[in-house]
């Protein structure tokens, strides 16, 4: 089975993730172009370096990888997780951060997140603070942020710079399967949940913004667009919603389709 697929931000290519170890990168018109082998077990998601030029993935062989999307070498195999690996996400390209664009966060079973230096592989920081699983991470726009989300049913921001927690959201009723910081600005964060709904963050406070209800199953995923107007999110009730911001999120105000 697929588990995640991620369009390049810079060329009209796709990645897919799958149950039989192995990544694969596709042509617009499906047609296979790399499949990328050396994990030893299951992946679980996927994500491209804001360059287009590499490929993360995680996988629960507790490692992830970064690969070469032009020639299918894999450049990193980074372990440090002692559990199964669900997610990894890169640093925004071309922002000034402790980090700049050379950074990676990655997620796992074993309740943590790490930031890592893709430099040189080492360690940048844990965050340490979830009780569950972490499912889903996010780098925030200008880089100083990553946001969590956990099966313990809480949404957690940690600030990079000092490499501590600032805001603990207890966003849902259930799991929250994936989060993303809206894409241009991060004017609002965006979280997933198995209590059949996802929901709208303002990242000026963390407070509410919007409750988006309308799936009648656990919500597994979701993504922002570039240009922050659209979210899209999947459900176990087989249906795809695109949600259509209406007004500005900036004020705390939105109204969607």
């Amino acid at each position: 089975r697929a588990t995640d697929v991620a369009f390049s931000p810079v060329d009209n290519v796709l990645a897919t993730a799958s149950a039989d170890k192995t990544a694969k990168l596709w042509n617009s018109d499906g047609s296979l172009l790399m499949s990328f082998n050396g994990h030893l077990d299951r992946l679980a998601r996927l994500s491209f370096h804001p360059s287009g030029k590499y490929l993360g993935t995680a996988s629960f062989d507790k490692t992830w990888r970064l690969w070469d999307i032009n020639t299918g070498t894999e450049l990193l195999l980074q372990e440090g997780h002692s559990r199964s690996v669900y997610g990894v996400s890169f640093h925004p390209d071309g922002r000034s951060s402790p980090m700049a664009a050379a950074a990676a966060a990655s997620c796992g079973l074993d309740a943590h997140a790490r930031v890592w230096d893709l430099r040189s592989g080492r360690l940048y920081c844990t965050l340490i603070g979830h009780v569950k699983p972490v499912l889903g991470v996010s780098f925030s726009p200008n880089g100083h942020l990553v946001a969590t989300a956990s099966e313990d049913n809480f949404c957690r921001i940690w600030d990079l710079r000092t490499r501590r927690m600032l805001y603990s959201i207890p966003a849902h009723k259930s799991l929250i399967s994936h989060v993303k910081f809206e894409p241009q600005e991060g004017h609002y964060l965006a979280t997933s949940s198995y209590d059949t709904r996802a929901a709208l963050w303002s990242t000026r406070d963390y407070k509410p913004i919007k409750s988006l209800a309308g799936h009648e199953s656990k919500v597994t995923s979701l993504d922002i667009s570039g240009d922050g107007q659209q979210i899209v999110t999947v459900s176990h009730d087989r249906t795809i919603k695109m949600w259509s911001c209406r007004s500005s999120i900036r004020d705390n105000e939105m109204e969607l389709d």
